[in-house]
């Protein structure tokens, strides 16, 4: 292991001159699902990790439970661009 690498009991500490030299291999383990604490100076400056996610149908959920809640024109103005979305775009987002 690189002396600028440690490993925590629950994430991987890296210096930021490492994550510099190893920045694809910081993203690929973020996108494993590991979170990285980048320091400097022994400081934590900050952390990479996985991305959230929001499965289409949390996002549908949101907006079906909004009905009648939002502001007339913005709502009128949802309906117009779900409406002029074809199939397959809306095939893009799982469970919607």
């Amino acid at each position: 292991m690189n002396k600028g690498i440690r490993q925590s009991d629950f994430m991987k500490v890296i210096t930021a001159t490492e994550a510099s030299r190893s920045f694809a291999t910081v993203l690929d383990e973020a996108e494993r699902g590991e979170t990285i604490v980048v320091t400097r100076g022994g400081k934590q400056i900050a952390v990479i990790g996985p991305a959230p996610t929001a499965p289409g149908r949390m996002v549908k959920a949101f907006f079906a439970g909004s009905v009648g809640t939002l502001d007339a024109d913005f709502e009128a103005d949802v309906a117009s661009a779900r409406a002029a979305t074809d199939n397959e775009m809306r095939d893009t987002w799982p469970g919607v």
